[in-house]
């Protein structure tokens, strides 16, 4: 494995060459990890120095909350048409939470990448490793806590959960990072500029 600055390790699964020996346009790229880690704040960040990636945007069978607009939060959908979506391969990865079906759109992530622009997916364990067999050229990338205590620091420190619900978290989290092995590459958020700066390496974007 080769590291970068110690906080970056680059797995066995990558395929082609990263930073700045690779173009990231018309390039699929997926960030996974697990919750508290600070994945959205990361992808905020980097989204606002590089408005030339494409976020997919999700679809869902849950109704809409207040102030959220179809094709801009969500893709809103009856669960007739998402099982619809599912059974002609319409979705690169779905999954059901709470008796609500979640799942990214192939069409949109496809028609971006004909345009030449790279594409960026935020998604939980089970769609990137359902992204993996769909869209198998995406390089995938993992963000992992500087350790579990901090995780859990984060999680608490959210103050919007209960200690049941944390406790079903930090279960989880523990889950998942057992599957870092599975990624092209391990990012540690530590700090945000720094997990900023690798994953713009990363995304050939430094």
């Amino acid at each position: 494995m080769e590291g970068v600055s110690g906080t970056l390790t680059l797995q066995g699964r990558v395929r082609a060459p990263m930073a700045a020996e690779a173009s990231p346009s018309g390039r699929l790229f997926l960030i996974t990890g697990p919750s508290g880690v600070g994945k959205g704040t990361l992808v905020a960040a980097l989204l606002q120095r590089h408005p030339e990636i494409w976020l997919s945007i999700s679809t869902t069978t849950r109704a809409p909350r207040s102030g959220e607009v179809d094709g801009q939060h969500y893709f809103f959908l009856e669960r007739a048409a998402f099982e619809a979506k599912v059974a002609q391969g319409g979705l690169l990865e779905w999954a059901e939470f709470a008796g609500n079906c979640y799942g990214t759109p192939r069409d949109p992530v496809e028609e971006q990448l004909k345009a030449g622009r790279p594409v960026l997916l935020e998604i939980e364990l089970e769609g990137a490793r359902q992204v993996r067999r769909s869209f198998p050229s995406g390089f995938q990338i993992f963000i992992k806590p500087p350790s579990f205590e901090e995780l859990e620091r984060r999680i608490r420190g959210r103050g919007t959960d209960s200690e049941e619900a944390i406790t079903r978290r930090l279960e989880r989290a523990r889950v998942e990072l057992q599957a870092e092995s599975e990624f092209d590459a391990v990012l540690v958020n530590a700090d945000l500029e720094k997990a900023l700066s690798e994953l713009e390496q990363l995304m050939g974007l430094a």
